[in-house]
């Protein structure tokens, strides 16, 4: 099903059990960011949480889509599985060779269907314009803006669904960036360089003339997810919305810049960027990756108009340390466009996985039919010139025949590892976010070609009674030696240099396939969390060496000022402590139930100084 506004989602989701509400007045100044990732954190995602008294006229909304049945109700089907059932049908019908006029006439009524999803322009205005601020009136601190975490530059919109124009074509690009509250009527445009908007941007800087924005909040939830997607350049996100709700998106045009919008959506900003304008300093911002995106350079947005509907919930999303609600997100993303993947790059692809741990880009795990030598060498390289799957910084190629969702299934092929054949080093785009690497936005790739591992036999475990500190390595967890043939190896901060050789010349070991190097700080966290650390905080080409027969990765913080070290090396966004103090103190009048603990004091002790970065 589709909805007609925000307001019939959150009441679905009430009815459904997956929302609950907070009737005590909460802070956006980092108390709403609190409460949200201790709700995202719990098991399954938690609840959507709707905070009825914000210190301004309207409440917000977290969380939305923080759990796989919530993404699912958002998108319109009762699971995800559903829907790619759905776009593989889809395909096939539209692909499959019609070898009689029949099969041609049958396809009619599917055309006509399609042809139905095409988003369509109303007359007048809509319900996003119940309310006109212009001028003056138009200030955004009327808006329950989030400030996330302690060392964020200021408040950020988090949900925005940013409109705009190619200046050539005219063809529409809505895309999810964040905008940074500077005053009442100006923000920051974050457009990375590789994104659709900064295209635009480009081409409106060439022709010298002024770049028409609307920013819409709110709606149909699909809208939001459509935003996210990793759509085709010059295609459409709201032919998208339109397929994925089984009815058109119907836009209303913008009062004071000309562009439409969904005319069923909480709030519009409108206003334009001034390419000759010279571009102010953004951030920090407590981002996706769990670490906080250092200060850089972007376009100013100015705002012209505030318009919303009368009854206007704000949404808003926190992001941090994995898991929170980007990570669901990022599932259906999966489902949605494995089969596109398989049609237009990678035919041989049967599965594609995202870890939560890899926080989207920095690690996935393949599975495909393997036909031919060098073929999992040919998918790395295909994926990673496809799309935003440029962005992988590391690729696990499984055969078919392996359940890539099943972690027993995997760790069976990393303990069959063989460094000396198994290993693909790359180098290319890295996104803008990622910090490990020297150089922004380009870094190294590694993939794992696991296709013919399973046929090897599994080398026995041996390991030393204790490790003795040594090469500057002065711990190590085996906790994961026996599943994944791994080590953790902590290392005090103070150390420069680890002498991989000599510790396992001093400490020797068999079957082992991997190490990683650690901060010493970082003992005692899951798995998960290690994982999560690993692949955030190492760069493939400086950081993983092969020592005998064990790859190791040295997943340390990286001090900028050393050579082939980034410039600045970001901390972990987590809460203050006075945030976690007020939080745990008012806990009874949120109405929560059970007092949930902060996730933050789990990650405090990473911090490497008292501000944003090293």
């Amino acid at each position: 099903m589709s909805y007609n506004n925000l307001r019939e989602f959150i009441e679905r989701l009430e009815r459904e059990g997956e929302l609950v509400r907070v009737a005590a007045e909460v802070s956006p100044v980092e108390e709403i960011a609190e409460l949200t990732d201790r709700m995202a954190k719990q098991p399954g995602g938690g609840k959507a949480i709707l905070f009825e008294r914000t210190g301004t006229d309207f409440p917000v909304v977290t969380n939305l889509m923080g759990s796989e049945r919530r993404v699912a109700l958002a998108l319109g089907v009762e699971s995800l599985d559903g829907l790619t059932r759905r776009i593989d049908t889809l395909l096939h019908e539209v692909t499959t060779p019609k070898a009689t006029l029949w099969e041609k006439l049958r396809m009619l009524p599917l055309l006509g269907e399609m042809a139905r999803w095409m988003p369509r322009s109303r007359r007048g205005r809509g319900p996003c314009q119940e309310v006109v601020l212009r001028g003056e009136a138009a200030r955004l601190s009327l808006l329950p803006v989030l400030k996330c975490w302690p060392e964020d530059g200021g408040r950020f919109v988090t949900l925005p669904m940013v409109h705009t124009l190619d200046p050539d074509t005219g063809v529409r690009n809505v895309g999810m960036y964040r905008m940074q509250v500077f005053d009442d009527r100006t923000t920051g445009m974050h457009w990375h360089v590789h994104k659709t908007g900064a295209r635009h941007y480009d081409g409106y800087r060439r022709q010298g003339r002024r770049m028409p924005v609307a920013v819409a909040l709110g709606g149909d939830p699909v809208y939001a997810y459509a935003a996210t997607a990793p759509m085709p350049d010059n295609m459409d996100e709201y032919l998208l919305a339109g397929f994925l709700r089984r009815r058109p998106v119907e836009l209303v045009r913008c009062l004071t810049c000309g562009i439409e919008v969904p005319a069923d959506c909480d709030f519009v900003i409108e206003g334009y960027v001034d390419p000759a304008e010279e571009k102010t300093v953004e951030g920090p911002f407590g981002d996706h990756t769990g670490f906080y995106s250092l200060e850089d350079r972007y376009p100013r947005f100015h705002v012209t108009a505030i318009t919303h509907r009368r009854d206007a919930v704000y949404p808003a999303t926190v992001v941090g340390v994995p898991p929170e609600e980007d990570a669901y997100i990022a599932e259906a993303t999966e489902r949605i466009f494995l089969a596109p993947i398989r049609l237009a790059v990678q035919p041989e692809v049967r599965d594609l996985w995202m870890p939560t741990a890899g926080t989207a880009h920095n690690l996935a795990v393949v599975a495909i039919e393997r036909r031919y030598e060098g073929q999992a060498h040919k998918v790395a390289q295909s994926l990673w010139g496809a799309g935003q799957m440029m962005f992988n910084k590391y690729l696990v190629v499984a055969d078919a025949a392996t359940e890539i969702r099943r972690v027993e299934a995997l760790a069976a092929l990393v303990r069959r590892l063989d460094p000396a054949r198994d290993l693909i080093a790359a180098e290319g785009v890295l996104d803008v976010l990622d910090h490990a690497t020297a150089t922004s936005g380009f870094g190294g790739k590694l993939a794992l070609d696991l296709t013919q591992a399973a046929a090897r036999e599994e080398q026995p475990l041996q390991l030393p009674e204790r490790f003795e500190p040594c090469g500057g390595v002065a711990a190590a967890a085996t906790g994961f030696a026996e599943r994944w043939r791994t080590l953790a190896l902590f290392v005090d901060r103070r150390t420069e240099r680890v002498d991989a050789a000599a510790f396992f010349g001093r400490n020797p070991v068999r079957g082992v396939k991997c190490a990683v190097l650690f901060d010493r700080e970082a003992e005692g966290l899951t798995g998960a969390e290690l994982l999560w650390l690993a692949a955030a905080d190492s760069d493939p080409r400086r950081d993983v060496t092969v020592v005998g027969e064990v790859v190791v990765v040295d997943a340390r913080s990286k001090r900028p000022g050393v050579e082939g070290h980034p410039a600045r090396f970001p901390n972990v966004a987590v809460a203050s402590s006075a945030t976690v103090e007020r939080v745990d103190a008012r806990w009874a009048e949120y109405g929560l139930g059970e007092t949930m603990a902060s996730p933050s004091e789990r990650y405090r002790r990473l911090l490497l100084s008292d501000k944003a970065a090293w």
